[in-house]
């Protein structure tokens, strides 16, 4: 298998897309780039649709790079130029398990999560709660992930339903 240079990682919030993207930067030797740096600014500012689209627009016309994840305004773009989209496909529970206990970690912590950025209690409880945000988008992601898959004229496509799949093909990955 020849490695990929452009990869979209995606799924629902919490399925693990950050971690997964890192691990395959560090193991194929490609950019990574966090997706929320590019789009919140400190404060929890959302930096404007055109301005984020003109960001992925400049990394996806680079040779090698890593995303983890792809929104509304500009999803299309690293589409279009994606060698491959890993999809983390998981079940309902699992990934609001994960999405639970990585908030709580993070309440605890004060972790900065992106741009000087912290979940607080508050942000954890109101109607835009990431949480929340799990809730309504999960059906609508898994239903996006497998269209994508099952489309021949997008990128490739592996989806996997579980952590264990995931660990076995990246661990058949080549190294850098």
């Amino acid at each position: 298998m020849t490695a990929p240079r452009r990869i979209l990682v995606y799924g629902v919030h919490g399925s693990g897309k950050s971690t997964l993207a890192e691990r395959l930067a560090e193991r194929l030797g490609l950019p990574w780039y966090p997706v929320d740096d590019l789009l919140w600014l400190p404060g929890w500012v959302e930096v404007p649709v055109a301005q984020q689209r003109g960001r992925i627009e400049e990394i996806c016309r680079r040779d090698s790079w890593i995303l983890d994840g792809a929104y509304h305004g500009w999803r299309d773009v690293p589409l279009a130029r994606a060698d491959l989209v890993v999809a983390l496909d998981y079940p309902w529970w699992r990934s609001f398990w994960w999405l639970l206990r990585r908030t709580l970690r993070r309440l605890g912590t004060g972790e900065v999560i992106c741009n000087g950025n912290r979940e607080s209690l508050g942000s954890v409880l109101s109607p835009d709660s990431i949480l929340v945000w799990h809730a309504a988008a999960f059906g609508r992601e898994r239903r996006r992930m497998r269209a994508w898959q099952a489309d021949p004229a997008g990128p490739p496509v592996v989806l996997f339903a579980g952590p264990a799949g995931l660990d076995d093909w990246v661990a058949g990955l080549p190294t850098r």
